[in-house]
């Protein structure tokens, strides 16, 4: 680490170490007091047969699991009820699904730690929910196991679990999966045993088109790569075997997973899956440089457990950050200063199953749907546009190892 890194780092750690008793504390009084019980105004699960929600009402869900299948359901906009279609693709490890911005076409990855992964499209029957294979791509890494689409340059960026790296392949005018165009091998470790080599979890094009932002869960960093929307291309600026300059260095054990950025560009918000925190960084994107700002705590300070924070999103309006706290099976809403970028408190509710791995904010932006791994399930929740607030609303489709989720309207 340079020395520029080690100050940075260093004021970080002081800044850290005075106020995390008293962060956590508050975080949990504040969260305690917002405990919002589940309700069962909304229906749970409709029949099969019971679509009744008109086009302009709903919207496909499509929930990927750890049983190499891919699951359908229909989400009534106006209710919040779900109706179970069931298995619409089988044969992937499909533990992240996303989708395109334009066509009705869902991209799954193939998270297979021993072979390579591949990144599967599949084209969506509007009327049926039915998926039907376009074509397949491998992603040039073992444990594929994020997705994201950069729609200004129609590029697919993978995260390559397993064997520390990034791909990023084009897209085609028709949705179908072009070729693999570049991938970058990431390094490092970290002093946890599951971080014995780089382990890349997931991908982020910053606002400005010119970056592509990687949390890697083993090296404890967030690395910073070029990415040239034209070619489809990421580079890095590190010299072979030498760490990346750019990088933002975590704390240690700490376990960088996603990211998201503030409405205004200028916020990246790191969850860690390890120290279940969520670190708040200002974004430099003229020197792409991260600076940390606020550390906040996922967990509860009684909790004396393993922690595991899973999934972090924005509000559609960008005012409030909802994170997943999968070790005591509760999601957190946090309001964002526009002006700081830091974050408050603002409840903390059960997330309705056990070992929430995944969730997604419908393109309505008034539900949030979170996919319980472990009970099989995914839950409905309503959120209220002023407070941000949750309400669970006793919707839930049983789903075997559901592990993520995305929309189709």
């Amino acid at each position: 680490m340079q020395s520029s890194s080690k100050e940075v780092f260093s004021r970080y750690v002081h800044i850290a170490a005075l106020g995390a008793l008293a962060v956590s504390a508050w975080l949990y009084a504040t969260l305690s007091c917002a405990q919002t019980p589940a309700t069962p105004a909304v229906p749970g699960v409709l029949p099969t047969s019971a679509a009744s929600a008109t086009p302009a009402q709903s919207e496909w869900v499509y929930v990927g699991t750890q049983q190499a299948q891919i699951h359908a359901l229909r989400l009534d906009t106006s209710t919040g009820a779900l109706t179970t279609i069931g298995p619409v693709a089988e044969g992937l490890k499909a533990t992240w699904v996303a989708v395109h911005p334009e066509r009705p076409i869902v991209y799954s990855v193939d998270d297979d730690n021993v072979k390579e992964g591949s990144i599967t499209a599949f084209a969506v029957d509007r009327a049926t929910g039915a998926l039907t294979r376009i074509d397949q791509t491998a992603s040039a890494g073992n444990g594929t196991t994020n997705l994201s689409f950069d729609a200004p340059s129609m590029t697919l960026l993978a995260a390559n679990y397993a064997s520390g790296s990034v791909s990023s392949v084009a897209v085609n005018a028709d949705g179908s999966v072009g070729p693999r165009v570049s991938t970058i091998a990431e390094t490092g470790s970290g002093p946890n045993k599951r971080q014995a080599s780089a382990h890349a979890h997931s991908v982020v094009v910053d606002p400005s088109g010119r970056y592509a932002l990687v949390p890697d869960f083993g090296a404890d960093r967030v690395f910073i790569y070029d990415f040239d929307r034209a070619t489809h291309t990421l580079t890095s600026r590190a010299a072979p075997g030498q760490d990346d300059p750019r990088a933002f260095v975590a704390p240690p054990g700490t376990g960088p997973r996603h990211l998201v950025f503030g409405a205004s560009g200028q916020y990246v918000y790191l969850l860690t899956e390890l120290s279940a925190e969520v670190i708040v960084l200002r974004w430099d994107a003229a020197h792409a440089r991260l600076t940390p700002v606020q550390t906040l705590p996922v967990s509860t300070p009684a909790f004396n457990g393993v922690k595991s924070a899973a999934e972090i999103a924005l509000s559609r309006d960008g005012r409030f950050v909802y994170v997943e706290d999968r070790a005591e099976n509760a999601i957190v809403v946090l309001s964002v200063d526009p002006a700081s970028g830091t974050l408050s408190p603002v409840q903390r509710i059960g997330s309705g199953g056990d070992r929430p791995w995944g969730f997604a904010i419908d393109p309505s932006g008034q539900w949030l749907l979170v996919a319980n791994q472990r009970s099989g399930s995914v839950n409905v929740f309503r959120i209220d546009p002023a407070s941000g607030v949750l309400t669970d609303t006793g919707a839930v489709a049983q789903v075997p190892t559901a592990v993520a989720i995305t929309f189709v309207r």
